[in-house]
């Protein structure tokens, strides 16, 4: 995938218009089964109010601390104001409900500076970590008190979010085989997320822990008039969220699923990855953040890691149950289908091929991938026959051109098998 057009001049434009992004506070409210949370950011005369629903179902456990709730809901409008500051990417970033120490702006710096990596390459914007952005803070702030709480040591209970696709299937099943006392999680509950956690046994949105988030309109809005626009670290923010969700049920065990392939790069060369977040350089680096600031109060970590996309697709391929409802559409999320013609599908498609018949895919996905010639250009990027891999959640070169080895004797008839053939002298 080539960048965008250059988009520096309007960069640099913007930051002289915008040169602040203000983070006013935020308000919640706790109820009988719920916490409203909302922000409040500004940018001149533009007011961001994006509002958070944090939906306990059958899961809140002890009475809150408002300190620590502060804590945490102060830091989860840290990751969650990146999304609007990158409209305009001002130089100054003025945080007024607390100060950060030095080591703190340092560790967010990074996370915001290699989280926009993919913003930065397809917006064709030149800029550097000292120099992107820098905090500012009230003379009068001060400094959030260190989180106190501790959350139970009980290695049997776990909270596993649930994305639906086949990786957090695979995650959630080794827990409930092993008889572990699960906490499914989920942000913005579509059709397959839900559907994953029904098959897995969770029938009622009451045995869901369900965050919903609501993007304030007004981005949109000025995504649409040109403002700037890109991707942000999701992942960053799912695991402030499910730190939240361990204080709230007081659960110290996250198990996510990232696997290994997170860690290459979307850019050969660079450290440009679309998947920064989900990286065992990110989640090493939360480590840490939450052993100093956080109290050491959860245990997150992946517990895909070791595994290549191969062992996972083997895996997930033995849960039949799950076939019919698992999708990894970023594009037809909404319809909750497969819509059969972007990257993720495509790589879903082959991942699979070498542990599914041919009849069980289409059955799975609505037709056969492999003879549609309007997905070569994925294919070839995801094969590394192109010179970028896609901008999406995808395995690494060498996993997908292992899974085409594995498949070829059988699918060599196949319009995109033959291309491959072709281009690789085979």
């Amino acid at each position: 995938m080539t960048p965008l057009e250059s988009n520096q001049t309007k960069f640099i434009d913007l930051r002289n218009q915008y040169p602040v992004f203000h983070f006013d506070t935020f308000k919640y409210q706790i109820k009988e089964n719920d916490i409203q949370i909302q922000f409040f950011y500004h940018i001149n005369e533009i007011k961001f109010e994006p509002k958070i629903n944090v939906r306990f179902g059958k899961f809140l456990c002890h009475s809150l601390s408002h300190d620590n709730l502060e804590g945490l809901i102060f830091n989860i409008g840290l990751i969650e104001l990146i999304s609007y500051w990158k409209c305009v990417a001002s130089p100054i970033v003025m945080i007024h409900p607390y100060t950060l120490n030095a080591d703190q702006q340092k560790w967010w710096k990074k996370l915001y500076f290699k989280g926009l990596g993919e913003y930065f390459y397809q917006n064709s914007i030149v800029s550097t970590l000292n120099d992107f952005l820098n905090f500012q803070f009230d003379l009068d702030a001060k400094s959030y008190e260190l989180l106190s709480f501790e959350s139970i040591q009980n290695s049997k209970r776990v909270i596993v979010p649930i994305g639906g696709g086949k990786d957090s299937v695979v995650t959630l099943e080794h827990f409930l085989q092993n008889q572990h006392d699960v906490i499914p999680f989920i942000i913005n509950p579509r059709g397959a997320t839900l559907d994953c956690a029904r098959v897995a046994g969770f029938e009622n949105e009451h045995d869901i822990f369900i965050i919903h988030r609501e993007i304030d309109p007004l981005l949109i809005q000025l995504n649409k008039k040109g403002y700037l626009n890109g991707h942000t670290p999701f992942s960053a923010m799912l695991a402030f969220y499910t730190t939240l969700v361990g204080y709230l049920t007081n659960t110290r065990e996250i198990a996510l699923s990232n696997e290994a392939s997170a860690n290459e790069s979307t850019i050969p060369g660079t450290d440009i990855n679309h998947q920064y977040s989900k990286s065992i350089e990110f989640e090493l680096d939360f480590q840490e953040y939450v052993k100093k600031y956080m109290n050491d109060c959860i245990h997150y970590y992946s517990f895909l890691r070791p595994l290549s996309e191969l062992e996972i697709a083997e895996k997930f391929a033995q849960y039949k149950s799950y076939h019919p409802v698992f999708k990894s559409c970023n594009a037809g999320s909404k319809e909750n289908k497969w819509c059969c013609n972007c990257p993720k599908c495509l790589f879903a498609y082959i991942i699979l091929s070498p542990y599914l018949s041919s009849e069980e895919l289409v059955n799975i996905f609505g037709e056969d991938l492999l003879n549609k010639p309007s997905l070569n250009t994925y294919f070839e990027e995801l094969t590394g026959i192109a010179d970028v891999k896609p901008f999406e959640c995808v395995g690494t070169i060498e996993e997908v051109n292992q899974a085409i080895h594995y498949i070829l004797p059988q699918q060599k008839d196949k319009y995109l098998i033959q291309n491959y053939i072709k281009k690789n002298k085979l």
